[in-house]
Order: structure tokens, then C-alpha cells, then sequence
């Protein structure tokens, strides 16, 4: 039965419509993957080279083992972020006389069929077979590889899991963030070591090899869940059920703003029921932890704001440059309706910048609690908060006047380049740009704060004089709604 379905699979595949960029999508993926596979084996082969030379006087051991779990967290945060749900046509099967198992068993299969269960096999094996093969035995390494296959597939099954949670029950993801950016804190204010944790742990390994199988046991645990989960939605109603009809009073703060409230109520619900613009919300959720790798004390200290600025800006407006890019895309099927519609589009520029500042404002709160780490954190995320409302939300609604590409809403973001052309591209010179402009002189001269002011008065001008900038904005696409029309049925 598993042969048919991926024979099934298969002819889907090659009488598709759009076959022909499929199959360059998945060369170029193809070729992605072998670059990745290359660098892990390079990497795994001369894993015991690369530690000696970067952790001069340690223990390899010791570094090894603290390393695994480490990068085995981060890869959960990537899989989240990237991994794709396996999916599978099954509503057509489920009236015929195939056992539902074995429908949740194809998908289970295929859902190991990952880039990311193969990196850590390259990256780790080599050094088990060579360095913990010759110290603690072939048995141990045995043990170590055993340990770290069923890591990778505990994270599998795991980031599979959540994703297919928050799909049907959106207040997943704010506890996923808030669990994660409480183990970033502890982990960057050193109150507990995930390379310590992991290397006590493996050191336990390394003296008792089948202690390994207790990873084995998280692993089959998760599969357990994540089958029977499967099993439990497997069902026509679960799969194709449409949530009762809503009007904006559902979202009482946007009915506040009239007809500008309703139409950006409207395209929240397109965000929150559809594949990629979801997709799209959680990458952006993902990269609220860019500060761990941005705000370093050293630079906080000697006030060096320009190494920081890029990710200040870029988490407050990661919601709109990563969404507001492919504006007015998002309703290219049905753009052509708006423009026939009794729709004052005004207002419906307005709903954008309304739904912009909402969203800039609701991630400036969450990283705001970068504050506990240092208060000068809070000024450069105000100044970029102010910049992206202000002056950011024109840039990314002036290239979006000159998308001409449509956007398939049920397929996810990942490796996803339907919609992407010049002007995303473009877009993000200005945009990133432009704050470095405004304040790299102030940081020559010897004045960050002062480049900071700057940076905020010129993005609570812009936010002060937007009456202005929607009339251009209306105007560029009244010069282009056409245009964009035709561009969408291509």
C-alpha cells in the first residue's frame, strides 16, 4: 500500500500544471542540499581538528559532548521554522477500504525523509567511529550513534507535532515563544548551560552505553503521540472543516477604526487561515530570538548601536517586511473582485497601515523583554519600532505597487519562491538601509543616542504626516492597479 500511494504521488507530480517549475524548484533544492551534505561530512571528518583548534586546552571529549545537545536545541528551533508538514491527498482515500494506520504510517515514513534527520549523521558519525571508538570502545560509539539518531528523530517527530497544533489551535505558538525565549534567558544570563547539561549526560553515556537507549525511549514516545494525533484527526470533518463564519466584531479593538477596521480585520482572518501567510507568522516568531545573536554586552557597553541596529529593526518589523513584501500578492485571487467591489481604496491602504502598526506594535512589546538584559536595548528597539511604523510601512507599500506576481495562500513559505521577484529583492536595500543612513553620522561624531533620536523623530514624523504618504501611495496604485490585475492571472 505504501508503494501506491507513492506512485500515486508520483503521477500527481508529473501531470501538474506548473511541473515544469517544480522540478526546477527541486534541483535547486537538490543542489542546496548536496552543498549542505558536503560541508557535513567535511565538517565531521575534521570535527576533532576544528575543536582542538577552537577550544585550545580543553578536552575534545568534553566539548563534544557539551556540543550535541546544543545543536540538536537550535536544530528544533530550525525545523520549526523550515521543516514542511508531509502531506498527502488522503481525502480521497478515506472512504475506501484501507486501514487508517496505514495512511498515518505513510506519512510518518515520509516525514523522515529530511534534510535535517541526514546533517547530524555526517557531522556526528565520523567523530564517533574514530575519536569514541578508539577511547571508550566500539560499543560506545555504537551507543553514542544510537543516541543521537533518536535525538534527530525525536526532534522529527516533535517539531511535527507542535506545527500540526498550532495549525488547529493557534495559542500554541505564543507558549512555544514564550518557552523558548525563557530558555534563551536562562541560557544567556548563564543561570543554566545546555552545554553543561549535555555533556554531564553524555558523559554518562560514555561510562554507561545503554543509558543511550533512553533516547531511543523519548523518540518512540513522541511517534507515539505524533501517530496517535494523526489517527484521531484523520477524518473528512477534521481535514476540510471551515470555521463558523465570522464578522470583525470577532477582533473588538479593530472594529474600533469603522470600515478601515473591518477591512483589516478581513485580512487577518486571510493570515490566520491560510497556509503560507501562518507560515510566514511563524518564521517571523522565530526570529524574535535574533537578539541572543545581536546583543552582546561588549557592544552595549561601548554603546556601539550600529551592530545592533540591523536586528533591532529587523524584529520590530519583521512582520512587515517578511508579509508586506508580497502586498498586494496575498489577494491575487481575488484582487480582481476589490477593484469591481464598491471599495474605497483609501481606506483600504489605511487597513494596511493599520494592520502594520499592530503588528510592529505586538512585537515590540514581546522583545521588549530584551530589557532585562540591558536598558539601552529598549532605546534602540524604540528608535527602529518608530522607523519601521513611520517610514517602514511606506517602503514596503511602495515596492508592493509594483508586485506583479501572484501567491498560491495553501502552500507554506519553506523553500517557496512563487511570488518572489524584483522588487522583493529591492525592497530590501531601502529598508534596511536607511536607518544606517540616518544614523551612522550622528555614530561618527561621536553621538549614538543623538543617532538614535534622530532614527525615532524621523519615524514619528513620517507616522505624523501618513495622511500625506497614503494619498502618494493611493496614487501609485491607481497608476498600477491594472496592471497588477494582469500580472495575478499570468
Amino acid at each position: 500500500m505504501l508503494i501506491t500511494f507513492l506512485n500515486h504521488q508520483w503521477k500527481a507530480f508529473w501531470r501538474s500544471k506548473n511541473k515544469g517549475g517544480s522540478i526546477a524548484a527541486q534541483i535547486f533544492i537538490g543542489l542546496i542540499l548536496l552543498y549542505l551534505l558536503a560541508v557535513a561530512v567535511l565538517v565531521g571528518l575534521s570535527l576533532e581538528i576544528l575543536i582542538e583548534k577552537s577550544f585550545p586546552g580543553k578536552d575534545v571529549l568534553v566539548v563534544f559532548n557539551g556540543f550535541i545537545l546544543y545543536y540538536f536545541a537550535v536544530e528544533m528551533i530550525m525545523r520549526l521554522q523550515l521543516q514542511d508538514l508531509p502531506t498527502l491527498s488522503i481525502i480521497p482515500y478515506l472512504h475506501l477500504k484501507i486501514p487508517k494506520q496505514t495512511i498515518v504510517n505513510f506519512l510518518n515514513v515520509r516525514a523522515l525523509f529530511s534534510a535535517f534527520n541526514i546533517l547530524p549523521l555526517f557531522i556526528f558519525i565520523p567523530f564517533c567511529v574514530t575519536a569514541i571508538a578508539d577511547i571508550y570502545g566500539s560499543f560506545t560509539a555504537i551507543m553514542y550513534i544510537v543516541a543521537i539518531i533518536s535525538l534527530a528523530i525525536f526532534n522529527n517527530y516533535t517539531a511535527l507535532y507542535v506545527k500540526r497544533l498550532s495549525i488547529s489551535n493557534l495559542k500554541v505558538v505564543p507558549i512555544m515563544l514564550a518557552l523558548i525565549f525563557t530558555l534563551g534567558l536562562l541560557e544567556y544570563f548563564k543561570v543554566f548551560s545546555i552545554a553543561a547539561i549535555s555533556n554531564s549526560v553524555f558523559s554518562i553515556i560514555s561510562t554507561h552505553p545503554l543509558a543511550a537507549l533512553g533516547f531511543s525511549l523519548f523518540a518512540l514516545i513522541m511517534f507515539l503521540v505524533n501517530s496517535k494525533y494523526l489517527r484521531m484527526n484523520l477524518y473528512t470533518e477534521e481535514l476540510s472543516r471551515n470555521d463558523e463564519k465570522k464578522t470583525s466584531t470577532d477582533y473588538p479593538i479593530l472594529g474600533r477604526f469603522g470600515e478601515i477596521g473591518n477591512l483589516a480585520a478581513l485580512e487577518l482572518k486571510l493570515i490566520l487561515r491560510h497556509k503560507r501567510t501562518r507560515s510566514s507568522i511563524i518564521m517571523c516568531v522565530i526570529f524574535v530570538f535574533y537578539g541572543f545573536l545581536f546583543y552582546k554586552k561588549d557592544f552595549l557597553k561601548n554603546d556601539n548601536f550600529a551592530a545592533v541596529l540591523f536586528a533591532a529593526v529587523f524584529m520590530t518589523g519583521s512582520l512587515i517586511s517578511i508579509y508586506g513584501q508580497f502586498m498586494f500578492g496575498w489577494q491575487a485571487a481575488h484582487f480582481d473582485g476589490l477593484l469591481v467591489n464598491k471599495i474605497d481604496f483609501r481606506k483600504f491602504i489605511k487597513a494596511k497601515f493599520l494592520l502594520f502598526t499592530i503588528m510592529s506594535t505586538f512585537t515590540t512589546l514581546i522583545i521588549s523583554l530584551y530589557g532585562f538584559i540591558s536598558w539601552k536595548i529598549l532605546a534602540v528597539q524604540f528608535a527602529a519600532y518608530l522607523y519601521n511604523i513611520g517610514i517602514g510601512t511606506i517602503i514596503v507599500l511602495y515596492f508592493a505597487t509594483r508586485n506583479y506576481r501572484a501567491i498560491d495562500l495553501t502552500k507554506a513559505a519553506a523553500f517557496n519562491f512563487q511570488g518572489v521577484g524584483a522588487s522583493q529583492w529591492v525592497l530590501g536595500l531601502p529598508y534596511f538601509l536607511l536607518p544606517y543612513v540616518i544614523f551612522m553620522p550622528f555614530y561618527f561624531a561621536g553621538l549614538p543616542y543623538w543617532g538614535l533620536i534622530a532614527l525615532g523623530v524621523l519615524g514619528a514624523a513620517a507616522l505624523l504626516t501618513r495622511e500625506f504618504w497614503v494619498t502618494f501611495l493611493l496614487n501609485q496604485f491607481n497608476k498600477r492597479k491594472y496592471n497588477i490585475a494582469e500580472g495575478f492571472r499570468e
